[in-house]
């Protein structure tokens, strides 16, 4: 069983590598179920409606040129490209993909946190196409 230790993934936005601005990384990837229940079934049924992806991703805030701060503010409510891997100093292969999509960001605080403690950056993007996973 292969396992792995997150300590080095890869984030790209906007074609800006802000992997080193990263605490925490999440993408989910769902499909809505369609109820397809019919009459005389006993136990509700669902078919595999339409595929959903968003990401979470918690970064150390910076408001220097082409960082965090900078570029979300100017990229909030328009969409770009994301990129996430598990590995960042891995090639992309079987065991360390690359995810792709077109994501719409719509959320950041630009200002928040607590004294005495790093002041952090969460940002939600949205799906504006399709997830793509290649591995080569």
């Amino acid at each position: 069983m292969a396992t792995l230790v997150l300590k080095d993934a890869y984030v790209m936005w906007h074609s800006v590598d802000l992997s080193d601005h990263v605490r925490q990384v999440t993408l989910n990837y769902s499909a809505e179920p369609q109820d397809d229940t019919a009459m005389g079934d006993d136990t509700r049924s669902f078919a595999g409606g339409l595929k959903n992806w968003d990401a979470d991703i918690e970064f150390y805030a910076d408001e220097a040129t082409s960082k965090v701060q900078q570029l979300f503010f100017a990229d909030m409510g328009s969409t770009q490209t994301l990129i996430v891997r598990p590995v960042g100093s891995t090639v992309v292969g079987a065991t360390n993909p690359n995810y792709t999509g077109v994501g719409l960001a719509v959320s950041i605080p630009l200002v928040a946190g607590t004294v005495g403690e790093m002041q952090m950056a969460p940002v939600h993007i949205v799906s504006a196409g399709t997830l793509s996973r290649a591995t080569e």
